[in-house]
């Protein structure tokens, strides 16, 4: 519209001018000195040019009107960037630290509570606890996360005593939209989640299409427990995810239909296959008796549906399930990013990198200060050999969490294949995960062509356990060992090791791409051949 008004106003003096000095005749255009005023036909002419000025400008208020008032409406830009909101952590205020616990978790509780109004954009929890316990001003935190207002606050507990103050910040302007303090007994601790939920919309003045979700009520003493199990599986290791495990069984002991408490148990089951608390044969069953306990509850669940296509794609090998599973999450909640997660894994893992590429980039864009979004997308430029492009990923995902697993290795991997040794060993020797910097070492020492050092790191690789199959596979596939590449991957396989995903693009597998073994490994996986 600004084009078209824009041409009329250049285009209107430059039409006067014409009809000022040129005359149409039965000849062509004539200057207009040129002419014999007797034989002129100026009059018509002026008047055919009346009515296509009057024309033109009628079509443009036409045009202004229909886009001021009949294409616009209902799309309403400003408001729909103005739905955008940062939770930050809590800060705890209890005299007792290890409350530290209860503001965390009730933090996140609010930021999950309002990521399920689908007219509001949420940042995750990796994101907005990323400023926890650092100095930032509101300012930056909006500019960073791309959102337009922030909710923060304290927590206070004293025995059955809590004290919840939040305040609703537009970003923008640096101002409290509302500021209030809720005084009660814990057993009013949902009542207030519901309640700064309530006071978020209308302070947003969002207009919600169903009614506004609400906390899942427990008993108090099942509450704490669960909240407490949240933090250490938070904390990603063995140790913390089986105490976590305990303490979800106990709160569901007190209460055997907290839905909460069942989903994070899933949780801890998935999760601890991976970091070595339980074998996967044995936890993945558990994790999906878990969602299957929710679904009995609530047959609508996304978080249980997302539980089920993820065992199914990671412990089953069975695509089509996982399919499933995720169009039936996606029909009911279609931005759930557990729905778009799987979406990417699902491409990611059949080598379908375009796709993938583009669900990472996505979610990076949604929430660029998510450390575990970085790495992924790093990992999906890696494997479609955009080198360039992953380097900088993974190095941004260091910046953000400079003792996080994982991106060192890779950052060093990749500089491995590009030849660049001095930067790959310093990078490999900042990886604080023993089995990624033992693969990385066992590869590095292979390209440089040191046999000696390069068998002493595979067989400290070798010695860390069965959790590392599917890396020593690929050690063995990059000295060009395709038999013991195989006999590795077969364990990989029987163990379920989540790092198979990467099997499609693993340049580092690249010397048994033409093997036939290979493809009975994809057929295994539920995938094609090639």
């Amino acid at each position: 519209m600004q084009v078209f008004l824009l041409a009329v106003a250049i285009g209107f003096p430059i039409a006067l001018l014409f009809a000022w000095a040129f005359e149409m005749t039965p000849e062509g255009v004539k200057l207009e000195s040129e002419l014999d005023r007797n034989q002129s036909i100026t009059r018509a002419t002026g008047r055919k040019l009346d009515f296509a000025i009057i024309g033109v400008l009628t079509i443009a208020v036409t045009f202004f009107a229909l886009d001021k008032f009949v294409w616009t409406e209902g799309a309403k830009p400003a408001e729909t960037a103005q739905s955008s909101i940062a939770v930050l952590p809590f800060i705890n205020m209890s005299s007792d630290q290890e409350q530290e616990y209860f503001s965390d978790g009730l933090s996140e509780e609010l930021l999950n509570l309002l990521a399920k109004i689908p007219e509001l954009k949420v940042t995750s929890r990796s994101t907005s606890f990323f400023y926890k316990g650092k100095d930032f001003k509101i300012a930056d935190v909006g500019r960073e996360l791309g959102v337009k207002h922030v909710l923060e606050g304290s927590v206070q507990r004293s025995g059955d005593r809590i004290r919840v103050t939040a305040q609703l910040i537009d970003v923008a302007e640096d101002v409290h939209i509302w500021s209030e303090t809720w005084d009660r007994t814990m057993d009013d601790v949902f009542a207030i989640q519901d309640e700064i939920a309530q006071a978020v919309v209308d302070g947003l003045k969002i207009r919600l299409l169903g009614d506004l979700p609400a906390t899942d009520r427990t008993a108090p003493e099942a509450y704490a427990l669960y909240l407490q199990a949240m933090q250490l599986l938070n904390h990603r290791n063995a140790e913390s995810t089986l105490q976590a495990e305990v303490l979800l069984q106990q709160a569901l002991e007190i209460d055997r239909y907290y839905i909460p408490a069942w989903l994070e148990l899933g949780r801890a089951y998935q999760l601890g296959g991976g970091v070595g608390a339980w074998h996967p044969i044995e936890s993945f069953p558990k994790a999906r008796n878990a969602a299957i306990e929710v679904l009995r509850m609530d047959a609508d669940n996304v978080a249980a549906l997302a539980t089920l296509a993820r065992i199914a794609l990671r412990y089953d090998y069975d695509v089509e399930s996982a399919t499933e599973y995720l169009e039936r999450a996606k029909s009911l909640r279609p931005d759930d990013e557990s729905v778009r997660q799987i979406e990417s894994t699902i491409a990611f893992r059949s080598g379908n990198h375009d796709s993938a590429i583009r669900f990472s980039e996505s979610a990076v864009d949604r929430d660029p200060a998510n450390t575990n979004r970085r790495y992924g997308l790093g990992l999906t430029y890696m494997m479609a050999r955009r080198y360039i492009d992953a380097k900088e990923s993974f190095r941004k995902a260091i910046e953000l969490s400079p003792t996080g697993a994982g991106s060192h290795f890779y950052l060093g991997a990749i500089l491995i294949l590009e030849g660049d040794f001095d930067d790959a060993l310093e990078q490999l020797e900042r990886e604080n995960r023993e089995g990624y910097r033992a693969t990385g070492l066992a590869l590095f020492y292979q390209a440089r062509g040191d046999h000696e050092k390069a068998n002493k790191a595979l067989a400290e690789l070798i010695a860390l356990g069965n959790r590392w199959t599917y890396q020593i596979a690929a050690v063995h596939a990059f000295r060009n060992e395709p038999d013991e590449a195989f006999l590795w991957l077969d364990r990989a396989l029987d163990r379920r090791d989540t790092s198979l995903v990467l099997l499609k693009g693993d340049p580092f597998m690249d010397n048994i791409r033409d093997d036939p073994r290979l493809d009975d490994v994809f057929e295994r996986l539920g995938l094609k051949a090639r």
